[in-house]
């Protein structure tokens, strides 16, 4: 990174974190009551609520993991936003106004009232607490890779950031205290990865060193250093001499040319490799080229599975999306299901407004940032790029304003998620003062993912968001689709359903997560679980509801009447 670019990297974090401040303190004068912390008193409007909506799902897998993406495997990842997208449409279609018409506060809350179980409560109570500690891992890594990129400071720091704002922003203003703040930096993000898009595309046009499309050949554009920061394999496509200082197959050189002949080799941390001018480019081993005729496995993984892969990730993203827990636990802050539907159809336009910009970012980076694809570091693709299309003070600035959206993605996440553990586990601190108890809460939903945070290898931001989806996919959706449309569940069959599609979920995430890779099925059954374990989750609930049909809750019909009638007639 070029010494311009780190005032500028420091400065924006600097007016992100002034800006969030000034916002949450506004927040926190007005909350008082637990009402206030849990849902802002259900008076936000749906505009407020969509963009604050937007904003939290634009993490750290959508500002930097979709950039990182499309420069690895080119625009056919495009489906992965797409997908995202279309899960909001059947939310809106079968979620969002019968949830909000509920009146319960957490999904916690929901499971509790439509089934009349503790048991199920609990269960629930898990997978949220799963789902939410899941999708705070990769806003934690993005913070740390995007202060290690941009300014050189160790990794931890960007995590102390973001457990530090989060901690204080939530805690001291809950819901009323994050709404403001998310519907704002909604659209800094926006702002922070349209303006670079368009005057980097402008850099393009006057210099138009090639076309940055999917299938070109990804070959260095001029003379290129390359550090390796970890030991990594790689796959060398041609035959190229390199100038090497550092480890090589476990040979060490200082400054020396090495002939790397086609194949597979082996690079120990800390190794400098200088390409030639039109070298093609080698991929990490993760990053496997993408082969004509295939479709890409997603994020590299299951290599000879990749149509499963595809297919079971997509459905993850799918269903998923309908149960996150800090998008749902917000349409509880409508004032009516009316303007929960209002508010979830707005969200799908907001998204495919962002995701136009990450697109752009990504296939530029083919062309100025190709090395990503041999450190395997390919979210830092939207965070460098500017300095490489734009030296100098423009690329400066540029890259200040990347780096600005990109700490309100991780913060706004990060507070929406917190908010979702602290408000569930709140729930059931019944003995305890409401505010106290959710305070603890918060505590709680932030030192989970840190202390494991450590010990977890490096991934991309997209594959760890992933498997919260997918998490969601298997326990959450199930009820939520079942609970609201079918009145023959029961206690004994949602609670079936979500420890077998929850428990599988987590175990293949937290296995995955631990252990060493794997390959071959091992690999794509504990990557992407969902096709196999959602359908399982819903027979589960399914078999195990008609066989327990005579222990139906006796208030069920008027529960789905509550659920589906406007909120004048039910209440009659």
């Amino acid at each position: 990174m070029t010494a311009p670019a780190v005032p500028a990297a420091l400065t924006a974090l600097a007016v992100v974190l002034a800006l969030t401040a000034a916002l949450g303190l506004h927040g926190r004068r007005a909350a008082r009551t637990p009402a206030d912390f849990l849902v802002a008193s259900r008076g936000v409007s749906p505009l407020w609520n969509a963009t604050a909506i937007g904003s939290e799902y634009i993490s750290a897998a959508a500002y930097l993991g979709t950039a990182g993406l499309i420069l690895a495997y080119g625009a056919d990842m495009l489906w992965l936003p797409i997908g995202a997208t279309a899960g909001y449409v059947l939310l809106l279609a079968f979620v969002a106004a019968p949830l909000r018409r509920s009146g319960a506060y957490t999904l916690s809350d929901f499971a509790e009232w439509r089934l009349g179980s503790r048991a199920v409560r609990r269960a629930v109570t898990c997978c949220v607490c799963f789902v939410g500690w899941f999708y705070l891992l990769p806003q934690f890594q993005g913070a740390g890779v995007t202060l290690r990129v941009l300014t050189g400071a160790p990794v931890w720091t960007g995590w102390a950031v973001i457990v530090a704002v989060a901690l204080a922003l939530v805690a001291s203003g809950g819901m009323r205290g994050i709404t403001a703040v998310q519907a704002v930096q909604f659209w800094v993000k926006l702002l922070a990865v349209a303006i670079p898009a368009v005057a980097l595309l402008a850099c393009w046009h006057l210099h138009a060193p090639g076309a940055p499309t999917a299938d070109r050949p990804m070959r260095f554009e001029h003379a290129t250093r390359v550090h390796v920061r970890t030991g990594t394999a790689v796959t060398v496509p041609a035959a190229v001499t390199v100038t090497t200082t550092g480890r090589v197959d476990g040979a060490r050189h200082d400054a020396a040319a090495v002939p790397l002949p086609p194949g597979r080799h082996t690079l120990g941390a800390g190794t400098e490799l200088v390409f030639p001018r039109g070298a093609a480019v080698p991929r990490a081993e993760r990053l496997p080229a993408r082969q004509d005729g295939t479709w890409p496995a997603p994020f590299g993984r299951a290599a000879g599975h990749g149509a499963y892969t595809t297919y079971s990730t997509l459905l993850g993203v799918l269903l998923g999306t309908m149960g996150l827990p800090h998008i749902l636990m917000r349409f509880y802050t409508n004032t009516c299901g009316r303007a929960a539907r209002r508010t979830a159809a707005l969200v799908p336009g907001l998204l495919a407004l962002f995701y136009v910009f990450p697109a752009v970012h990504g296939a530029l980076g083919r062309l100025y940032t190709p090395e990503l694809l041999m450190t395997g570091d390919i979210d830092a693709t939207i965070l460098l790029l500017p300095g490489r299309a734009a030296p100098g003070p423009a690329g400066a600035l540029l890259t200040g304003v990347v780096a600005a959206g990109a700490f309100a993605a991780f913060i706004s996440t990060s507070c929406g998620l917190v908010m979702a553990i602290a408000g569930t586990v709140t729930q059931r601190m019944r003995h305890r003062d409401g505010v106290t108890a959710f305070r603890i809460g918060v505590v709680l939903a932030l030192a989970a993912p840190l202390a494991a945070l450590p010990g977890i290898a490096p991934h991309d931001a997209a594959d760890l968001v992933t498997t919260a989806l997918c998490v969601s996919a298997c326990s959450l959706c199930p009820l939520l689709v079942l609970g609201i449309w079918w009145r023959g569940l029961t206690a004994a069959g949602a609670c079936a359903g979500v420890v077998t599609g929850g428990g599988l979920a987590v175990a293949a995430g937290v296995t995955r997560l631990a252990s060493a890779p794997r390959t071959g099925w091992a690999a794509a059954l504990l990557a992407q679980p969902t096709l196999a374990v959602a359908p399982a989750a819903f027979a589960a609930m399914i078999a195990v509801s008609l066989l327990t049909r005579r222990r139906a809750p006796r208030r069920t019909d008027r529960a789905m009447a509550r659920l589906h009638l406007p909120e004048h007639a039910a209440a009659r």
